[in-house]
């Protein structure tokens, strides 16, 4: 079998001189029919536009696909011109099919240039679906004028396709569901991107809002793709939105305590300790409260109420709330209910219990020895004040005094870390951290003054709080020991001024003395001792 060699050759009709002429004469006749000059210039003027805004998401992949449009309608005005100097039926449809993409193209970059430029930099933002939507309707604007100016009569074509249109509408009833309902809530604006809904049991933020469905992020890091005919139908919650207020969400934590402690008492124990210091994420206003839920079998069911103000760590801000409740309780000996069918068994012998008494009473000793304060005071005497001491923890970022409080009280730390500050407010700056074995409010205890700083536990903490009336049973003994006391007390002021300021040992002397005497009147009047 044999191949017969074909070999391209420009039609006589170009290549001829004179058809040269008549060429490019049809080349302009179907640039100005098609306006391809006019698209062209367009889409220049479009890329330099667009050039110099930013380069926003899904604005680059569409600029793409618009370009691609233009330059195909371009491209093919010399295909058509080709076909209609060799006389072929095909150059009409070249040329319909030539200024429709073209068109096409041109609606796209002016979309492009309204939505993503003129209007983002007047700060005005319309839904992506609604975007599509314009843009969808001009360019059916647009088929539909070439359609008609190339003389095809749309109406026969219109009449012709009802009942295919009206099969494809039932076919595909839930997908157009699905894209009215997207545009629905892109114009109402009743669910947003970034807003925190909770659709049934699922809770999450809106991440995307497509024409089929509704994207949500969870906190447990799932994607939820939820139908737009579906978020229409059912109750949706946005979390956090109220018109005219700030970004926040109720939180409710709960916890029981036993009838045996008064209601009144409960609630001002946990919510003097959530109001305290604030709580990061928490909102000062409204303020957390407490409350009493319920009244049960044997206990009372309480709630902590608290505006969250970043919806995202939920359960982590709950937590440092469970936490202030019950280090709150823990120091008042307020122990959390348990339920009343509830049966501990424990064989106690008497042995262990004299056991834990005793090393309970050596550990309190023993702390109490380290105070600095009390290092000339005898056994006997240091284990009277001993088993006076109140066991006393606290959370992180819980306030244990506060700058000009009236608290006549000393603590000593047995565990974990305190930072002591001075100043009001934001203002405020560290001065010492002090750690197990150190004791503060020394002042307070013995000369009934204000407190002089704010100190906040960095780690959970654990103390021992020694109040004035343990103190006065001795000093009621040992008269003496306010002598003593207050030269203690003395040297530690003195030692504190020496580093603020250059003094010779003879001005030491002298403060000290001065600040002595004075220590003694105060606790002398304050413990009303003669």
């Amino acid at each position: 079998m044999h191949r017969r060699a074909v070999s391209w050759r420009w039609p006589s009709a170009v290549t001829a001189p004179s058809q040269s002429m008549q060429f490019l004469e049809l080349f302009v006749q179907e640039v100005s029919a098609q306006g391809t000059l006019w698209a062209f210039g367009c889409w220049l003027v479009a890329l330099l536009v667009l050039a110099a805004a930013p380069d926003r998401e899904g604005v680059r992949p569409r600029r793409r696909g618009a370009s691609f449009l233009v330059l195909l309608g371009v491209a093919l005005v010399p295909a058509t011109v080709l076909c209609r100097s060799q006389k072929m039926s095909l150059a009409d449809d070249l040329a319909l099919f030539g200024s429709v993409v073209s068109g096409i193209g041109v609606v796209v970059l002016l979309g492009l240039i309204v939505f993503d430029v003129a209007l983002a930099r007047l700060s005005v933002g319309v839904p992506r679906i609604v975007q599509d939507v314009l843009v969808g309707v001009t360019c059916l604007l647009v088929i539909f004028s070439t359609v008609a100016r190339a003389g095809i009569n749309l109406t026969q074509i219109v009449a012709t396709s009802a009942v295919l249109t009206a099969v494809i509408g039932l076919s595909l009833q839930d997908t157009l569901g699905n894209l009215v309902g997207g545009l629905a809530l892109q114009l109402d604006r009743s669910i947003q991107v970034g807003d925190w809904v909770r659709i049934g049991e699922v809770t999450g933020r809106v991440a995307e809002i497509h024409w089929r469905y509704t994207a949500l992020e969870t906190r447990n890091w799932e994607r939820v793709v939820i139908p737009n005919n579906v978020l229409t139908k059912a109750q949706v919650n946005v979390l956090g939105r109220r018109t005219g207020q700030p970004l926040q969400w109720r939180r409710w934590v709960y916890f029981n305590v036993d009838f045996r402690y008064p209601p009144s008492t409960v609630i001002d124990l946990v919510q003097n300790a959530i109001r305290d210091q604030p709580i990061l994420n928490v909102a000062a206003n409204p303020p957390p409260n407490c409350v009493l839920m319920d009244l049960c079998d044997s206990y009372g069911r309480y709630a902590v109420r608290y505006m969250l103000t970043d919806l995202v760590p939920d359960d982590p801000t709950d937590s440092v709330i469970r936490t202030r409740i019950y280090f709150a309780l823990s120091r008042a000996a307020v122990p959390l209910s348990i339920p009343a069918q509830a049966v501990f068994v424990t064989q106690e012998s008497g042995e262990r219990s004299e056991a834990k008494r005793q090393s309970d009473a050596a550990e309190r000793l023993r702390v109490l020895a380290q105070v600095e304060l009390f290092r000339d005071l005898s056994t006997e005497d240091l284990e009277s004040m001993s088993r006076s001491l109140q066991r006393s923890p606290f959370a992180r970022g819980e306030v244990l005094t506060r700058t000009g409080s009236s608290a006549h009280h000393l603590y000593v730390i047995r565990r974990g870390r305190v930072s002591v500050r001075v100043g009001e407010g934001d203002l405020q700056t560290e001065v010492a951290q002090l750690t197990a074995g150190n004791f503060f409010g020394e002042m307070s205890l013995l000369t009934g003054e204000p407190r002089s700083a704010t100190v906040v536990a960095i780690d959970d903490v654990e103390c021992y709080r020694l109040d004035a009336d343990a103190f006065r049973r001795v000093l009621e003994r040992h008269p003496e020991l306010a002598n003593k006391v207050a030269a203690v007390l003395a040297e530690r002021r003195v030692a504190l001024l020496a580093t603020r300021e250059v003094m010779d040992e003879e001005k030491k002397k002298r403060l000290l003395a001065s600040n002595s005497s004075d220590l003694v009147d105060k606790i002398r009047d304050f413990f009303r001792i003669a």
